[in-house]
């Protein structure tokens, strides 16, 4: 093996492909981009294995943000209405 090429095992400790697949799976990467994370990983990639997490991890930031907006919009509902005096 070359030099620039990186070893799995060297470049993360998990110990085997499975248990770094089974990370990827669970930070909900689907099944194409843990085929890509995996082949940059066999290829020594690092570069483009990072911009693919980046990538990912930036997705998954959004989400978040996007259910903050929601939880926001539903306090501020819950607030008016809680104000509001309501006929029976």
């Amino acid at each position: 093996m070359d030099d620039n090429r990186i070893k799995l095992e060297k470049l993360i400790a998990y110990g085997s492909k499975e248990a770094i697949v089974q990370n990827l799976k669970d930070a909900g990467c689907g099944q194409d981009t843990v085929e890509c994370c995996i082949t940059c990983l066999d290829c020594g990639k690092k570069a483009e294995l990072l911009e693919r997490l980046e990538k990912h991890r930036s997705g998954l930031l959004h989400k978040v943000h996007e259910g903050e907006k929601q939880i926001d919009c539903l306090d501020y509902l819950v607030y008016q209405i809680d104000r509001c005096q309501f006929e029976n």
